[in-house]
């Protein structure tokens, strides 16, 4: 991943995912099962971006990204974990792992950089305090238009050194790495449908017939599976 040719588009998805999921224009399209399929298909192979990205989905469950509090940035891991995964064929012991990991890597750093934008944004919001109170629209407009272009270069940075970063490391460690692939993926998406199934039953045991209705679902998803 140090070809230009091959990183740049894959930053400027991650740009435009990274603006999506809290700026504009919130059309879930940051989603992983989204996100991740998107980068593979850049890269020539959707399928497996969909499966790396509905690995990171169950994880992204857990998240509820609203109001002020901090959460991970999803849109611009899920390409960084689907452009790692989609470089590996499908026999490399630990590509699913190491991809999974680097994304929810980085989530964490993308959620971080998004509290620092919006640091940013409250400093320079109070610099031109009395203009907003006064309803100038050139002022707010401006402070809108900084903060769209300053979420989109993040997303675009951030999926682009991360990248850059994360694909020496995943050479090196799929090199090294001798646990059966089945093993690793299992445990893999074992712990990610822990916390997914955790996720789920969070918000729907509090509701009335809510968790019998769960419970179905998942018995006739399950029959389906077994009839195929």
């Amino acid at each position: 991943m140090t070809d230009l040719a091959q990183l740049l588009p894959l930053a400027m998805l991650g740009a435009v995912l990274g603006l999506d999921v809290v700026s504009f224009p919130q059309a879930m399209i940051s989603r992983p099962l989204v996100a991740a399929t998107a980068a593979a298909l850049l890269l020539g192979d959707p399928v497996r971006g969909l499966l790396v990205g509905a690995t990171l989905e169950m994880f992204a469950l857990e998240t509820l990204p609203f109001g002020a509090s901090r959460y991970p940035e999803w849109g611009s891991a899920a390409v960084i974990g689907g452009s790692l995964f989609t470089l590996h064929d499908n026999t490399s012991a630990g590509a699913l792992t190491v991809a999974v990991l680097a994304a929810l890597s980085a989530a964490w750093i993308g959620g971080w950089s998004m509290v620092q934008l919006r640091k940013l944004n409250a400093i320079l919001a109070r610099q031109r305090h009395e203009a907003v109170a006064a309803g100038s629209k050139r002022v707010v407009e401006g402070l809108q238009v900084f903060g769209l272009t300053a979420d989109l270069l993040r997303g675009g940075l951030l999926t682009m050194v991360l990248l850059a970063l994360f694909t020496p490391v995943q050479s090196y460690v799929l090199g090294t790495w001798n646990t059966d692939p089945r093993v690793s993926r299992a445990v893999v998406v074992g712990v990610a449908a822990s916390v997914a199934a955790g996720a789920v039953w969070k918000v729907v045991h509090a509701a009335p017939g809510a968790r019998w209705l769960m419970l179905v679902g998942v018995a006739v998803g399950l029959a389906f599976v077994a009839m195929r």
